[in-house]
């Protein structure tokens, strides 16, 4: 059966007129600009903010699309992923009506947009090890299905998904597959994003604020075919990513070398990281990671969280989400940082009477 993006969409969404923004009806950097009540005097700042920016960032999606071998007409960008997420429900949800697939533990923000846009939620664990339980998904999968969420690498476990079995839900649903590959800098397998082509129900999700440093400008990236980017600029806000972000990671994509020797860091501390936490008598696990952060199990995790906190060292504890039970989540920080990190936790004195009742 082909895939047809309208047979997904909310009725009202398929029909809606878009805002038309004055830099719809003329996309050219040079004239007099007299069509969008803008300040023709400037800013208050040196720089030139007094202008709206390019509603859907050409210039970035030219040299996006070469970084990522794919069109820019694949290409969307959202004020992070989570603006992605959310379009996504708001486009083919019905509220009340339909639902969606979730493989916990994920990325919470799944649940959240869930539950904002009133969309009902099918939870699918995870299976021990962390994988996609395909028989369970399938089997869970009924006429009110329209998307299905794959963190991967996932968060917080930090484990790659087996490709097959991602593609053999694609294959076997009729609607949206979204993986989020947030992390996916930081694996040594490949992105599926070479698949949107073969697969046009497929989209993937990426960021700006991991391994390109950039997460206080709130970039994110979804690929996925013509149709259904079309959409996604159909109902985003008009403006929806500043000038100023704009212009900073064009200025940043000119310097790939440094996102890769910060790749490569961050993954040789990781291993320091987790020989160093293998080490200490309290851990009882250290999970296998393919992002820049671990999921250590403990045996007093609450207390060594707490601990930590009061030393002024933040870390997430996910000791009560299903299947992290008595786990903390650790980002791999600088090597100073993983030192002091593992300094303090050598100091830590667990409450024994927890640690044997655990």
């Amino acid at each position: 059966m082909a895939f047809d993006v309208n047979k997904l969409l909310r009725p009202h969404i398929a029909s809606l007129l878009p805002y038309s923004s004055a830099r719809d009806e003329y996309s050219g950097a040079e004239g007099i600009f007299l069509d969008a009540n803008e300040n023709p005097l400037g800013s208050i700042t040196h720089q030139a903010f007094n202008r709206y920016p390019d509603p859907y960032q050409s210039d970035l999606k030219k040299v996006l699309s070469s970084i990522k071998s794919i069109p820019p007409s694949h290409i969307f960008l959202g004020n992070g992923s989570d603006e992605a997420i959310d379009l996504l429900f708001r486009a083919f949800c019905n509220p009340g009506k339909d639902n969606v697939i979730l493989l916990p533990p994920t990325y919470g923000m799944y649940e959240v947009s869930a539950n904002i846009n009133d969309a009902a939620i099918l939870k699918v664990p995870l299976t021990a090890d962390f994988q996609l339980d395909l028989h369970r998904i399938l089997k869970e999968i009924n006429a009110s299905t329209k998307i299905i969420f794959i963190c991967s690498p996932n968060n917080p476990s930090g484990n790659v998904m087996r490709r097959a079995d991602i593609l053999e839900l694609v294959k076997g649903f009729h609607g949206l597959v979204v993986v989020d590959e947030a992390y996916i800098d930081f694996s040594p397998e490949p992105s599926i994003i070479e698949e949107i082509n073969h697969h046009p129900n497929l989209i993937v999700l990426q960021t700006f604020s991991k391994a390109w440093g950039l997460a206080s400008l709130r970039l994110g990236m979804a690929f996925a075919v013509p149709e259904i980017i079309k959409v996604l600029n159909k109902i985003k806000p008009p403006y929806n990513i500043s000038g100023l972000t704009q212009k900073t990671v064009l200025e940043a994509m000119d310097n790939l070398q440094k996102v890769k020797e910060m790749v490569s860091q961050i993954l040789g501390e990781r291993e320091v990281l987790r020989h160093l936490l293998d080490e200490l008598p309290m851990v009882q696990k250290v999970y296998p990671s393919d992002a820049n952060f671990l999921l250590v199990r403990l045996a007093d995790p609450k207390g060594m969280y707490d601990y930590l906190v009061k030393q002024k060292i933040i870390v997430r504890d996910r000791s009560k989400v299903l299947l992290c039970e008595g786990c903390l989540r650790i980002t791999v920080g600088t090597p100073e940082e993983n030192k002091t990190l593992i300094q303090a936790m050598k100091s830590f004195q667990p409450n024994t009477a927890k640690v044997n009742q655990q």
